[in-house]
């Protein structure tokens, strides 16, 4: 990757080599189809994705794998998933030389979007 910090996805992707491009440009046409009304920015230096002015999801690129924040590797619907990847607390590694798990990654933002509507429907009641 370049070491100037980039302004946009965009900007973020063509900074790498081509096979990581076309794995990130995969991860965000995923994500944009499950959450279409998510805007896209660029948070901690990240492709990021945020819903409601909320933080949805973040990816980045790396030499040999995609990261994909935040996972929710510690939730039993996927755990079983979650063990084929490198995984961390709320992080999974997506290895560059398989596939993309783009049902996966719907799945994940599926769930993130609704994480995201009760946290806020949580806050709307206490006030």
């Amino acid at each position: 990757m370049t070491t100037a910090k980039p302004a946009t996805i965009d900007e973020y992707i063509a900074g790498f080599p081509r096979p990581v491009q076309e794995a990130m440009e995969q991860i965000r046409a995923t994500i944009k189809k499950a959450a279409p009304e998510a805007e896209e920015i660029i948070s901690y230096a990240m492709p990021t994705f945020t819903l409601n002015k909320t933080y949805l999801v973040y990816f980045a690129g790396y030499k040999n794998h995609i990261g994909f924040y935040p996972a929710p590797v510690e939730n039993e619907t996927f755990k079983e998933e979650f063990s084929a990847y490198k995984t961390g607390k709320g992080t999974v590694q997506f290895p560059l030389d398989k596939p993309m798990p783009l049902d996966l990654v719907t799945r994940i933002v599926e769930f993130r979007i609704r994480e995201n509507l009760a946290r806020t429907n949580k806050k709307r009641s206490r006030s």
